[in-house]
C-alpha cells in the first residue's frame, strides 16, 4: 500500500519525502500555507516524484476543467483533484481522455465509488473518518469498494482518506487499500512503538555497563 502525507507544507514534506509515495492537498490545506495554489503545488511536485493532489476550486464542469488543465500543466505528476458531483464527474471522464490523471474525493458510500470508477478516475478517495462521525462504518466502505472495484474489473485505485490513528491506517490495509494519506502526526507515529523504543534503550544500556565505545 503507499502511503501519501496529507500536507502542503513543504517543511513537513521535505524531511520525509523519501519515506513517502505522494502527497495530497485541499484548498485549506493551501490557503494555511499563505502561497499561492501554483506556487505551492509547484514546489511540492518538485520535491515529492509520485502523484500529488491538487484540487480544484470551481464547481461547474467548466470551471473544473480550465482549472484542472492548468494546474496539471505546473508539473507531469500533479494529479486533479475533483469533488465527487455529477460535474467533476463529468470532468474526470474529459480528463481520462486527455491523459490528465484525477482523485475524485469526497466519497462517502460505494455507490458514489462505482460512479468514480465508471467515470475513469485514477483515483477515489473515501473518507473514513468523517464516515465513521455520522455513525457509518467507514472501514467497512473500504472493504465493500474493494470488492466491488476486484469483482468488475475497474482500474481506479483505492485512496484511503481522513484516516484518524494508526489502527485506521492498519485497517485500510487490511482492506486491500492502494494507497492511504495522513497527516504527518500519524505517519510519524506509524513508525514509533513503545517496545521498540525501550528494546533499543537496552541495548544501549547493556552496550555502555560493558565499557565499550561505539565504534565498529
Amino acid at each position: 500500500m503507499q502511503i501519501f502525507l496529507d500536507t502542503a507544507e513543504i517543511r513537513e514534506i521535505a524531511p520525509r519525502a523519501d519515506q513517502i509515495d505522494g502527497i495530497t492537498t485541499n484548498p485549506s490545506l493551501i490557503a494555511r500555507s499563505g502561497a499561492s495554489m501554483s506556487e505551492r503545488i509547484g514546489e511540492i511536485a518538485r520535491t515529492v516524484p509520485g502523484p500529488v493532489s491538487a484540487e480544484v476550486i470551481a464547481t461547474d464542469l467548466e470551471g473544473m476543467l480550465d482549472e484542472g488543465r492548468r494546474l496539471h500543466a505546473i508539473a507531469d505528476n500533479v494529479i486533479i483533484k475533483l469533488p465527487l458531483t455529477m460535474a467533476g464527474l463529468q470532468a474526470a471522464r474529459v480528463f481520462g481522455k486527455e491523459d490528465i490523471p484525477t482523485n475524485v474525493t469526497l466519497c462517502f458510500s460505494l455507490n458514489q465509488a462505482l460512479m468514480a470508477a465508471r467515470a475513469g478516475a485514477t483515483f477515489v478517495s473515501p473518507f473514513v473518518g468523517r464516515v465513521e462521525d455520522a455513525g457509518g462504518d467507514g472501514i467497512g466502505l473500504l472493504k465493500a469498494i474493494r470488492d466491488v472495484y476486484d469483482q468488475f474489473g475497474f482500474e481506479t485505485a483505492i485512496l484511503a482518506a481522513s484516516l484518524r490513528n494508526q489502527a485506521h491506517v492498519e485497517a485500510a490495509a487490511l482492506a486491500g487499500c492502494d494507497a492511504a494519506t495522513v497527516p504527518v502526526k500519524i505517519f510519524d507515529r506509524m513508525i514509533r512503538h513503545s517496545q521498540t523504543d525501550s528494546g533499543l534503550d537496552a541495548f544501549m544500556a547493556d552496550w555502555a555497563a560493558g565499557g565499550l565505545d561505539r565504534s565498529v
